[in-house]
């Protein structure tokens, strides 16, 4: 099969991984509620198409932070991307720096900050989990020196959400050798033997020399942050850091419009995916009511995102950008490098072609007059 969709790349991930691998990838907090919520919503919004516009040149381009974007993507913080594909953060580096948009490098990598650095290059971003302080001040202090341009605090993590799928499969990494697990991994033979010959992934960043610390390994799998970390700590963190401070996992106005007050210079709308609460709101729902209030930080948003026109929508109600997680792992875990940057090309010419139907030719004149509310 020729994969011409992000839900076909979906299938192809299914089929190669393992069970307790694509759950891992795949699902959601609880009953899945959340999840679903955030596909449907998007589902929810039609156009409100502009004829007689001249469509004939269109720029899917956008400007963020001072640079211009070819496409409105940003590949988000994903974390055990190793566990997908050999090399997996690398892969996804390299193909958002082939698309000419930044990657967002997990503190649950299973690269270090410096190999995606090297190997890797491009506009690159870091998502910080704060597990233990002196451990997230050394993780900062680390991508600076490698040259990462944005910090990406992602602050809906104060304790892991029950992900029942891992529940019931056991996943963990080290990944644990049961009867089970090994009839799975040995009924998929393509990644069984690609793990065998790379090495089974590990939360890299801790395991350097001057990083090693088992119980924050733990603490890190288990979701397990400092759960006491609050806006004062937030103004230290923007204080410590020289670079573009961008505060993810944001839901209400009240708090985004502390953040610009603390001096953050974007916040992302975002339920984690629905992977750690279900019965709140999809980031989409609350863009344009919260994008319409004064004293706004610019916003980003993620959540759900499958079609080049859900990009498109997210920008005429008042995104900056979008941040694609599931949509770009589905391609990795199918294909590596190639299907990740061919996910890129897929969802890049679906936004082409909705400008022209919705008659917007750039993607910066995008606004709500393109929305049937």
């Amino acid at each position: 099969m020729t994969p011409i969709n992000v839900d076909d790349y979906r299938s192809l991930a299914r089929r190669r991984l393992p069970r307790m691998v694509f759950d891992y990838l795949d699902g959601g907090a609880e009953s899945e509620r959340g999840l679903h919520r955030n596909l449907k919503a998007f589902a929810a919004i039609n156009f409100a198409p502009r004829r007689l516009v001249d469509v004939s040149q269109r720029s899917s381009s956008v400007s963020l932070f001072g640079r211009t974007l070819p496409t409105p993507f940003v590949v988000a913080p994903t974390g055990l991307n190793g566990a997908l594909w050999p090399d997996g953060d690398v892969a996804l580096a390299r193909a958002a720096r082939s698309a000419g948009i930044p990657f967002v490098l997990s503190t649950a990598s299973n690269a270090t900050i410096e190999d995606v650095a090297e190997r890797a290059g491009g506009d690159l971003w870091f998502q910080l989990y704060v597990v233990q302080r002196d451990l997230a001040q050394q993780l900062v202090r680390r991508a600076k020196d490698a040259g990462y341009r944005v910090l990406v605090l992602t602050v809906d993590v104060a304790v892991n959400g029950r992900r029942e799928r891992d529940l019931r499969n056991g996943f963990a990494i080290p990944f644990r050798q049961t009867r089970r697990s090994v009839l799975d991994a040995v009924t998929h033979p393509r990644w069984a033997l690609n793990q065998i010959r790379h090495g089974l992934p590990q939360l890299a960043n801790f395991a350097r020399p001057d990083a090693t610390d088992v119980n924050a390994q733990a603490a890190l799998m288990r979701r397990q942050m400092d759960a006491s970390f609050c806006w004062e700590d937030l103004q230290a963190l923007r204080d410590a850091w020289p670079g573009i401070l961008i505060v993810k996992g944001i839901m209400t106005s009240t708090d985004a419009r502390r953040c610009r007050e603390l001096g953050v210079d974007a916040v992302v709308l975002s339920n984690h995916g629905g992977r750690q609460i279900e019965d709140v709101p999809a980031p989409i729902d609350l863009l344009a009511e919260i994008s319409n209030q004064n004293a706004m930080p610019p916003l980003l948003v993620d959540g759900g995102i499958r079609r080049g026109a859900d990009a498109v929508k997210a920008l005429a109600l008042g995104a900056k950008a979008v941040l694609l997680g599931r949509a770009i792992l589905y391609g990795l875990a199918a294909a590596g490098e190639q299907g990740a940057s061919h996910v890129l090309e897929i969802l890049t010419a679906e936004v082409d072609t909705t400008l022209a139907l919705v008659g917007c030719p750039e993607a910066e004149r995008l606004d709500r007059q393109f929305i049937q509310l």
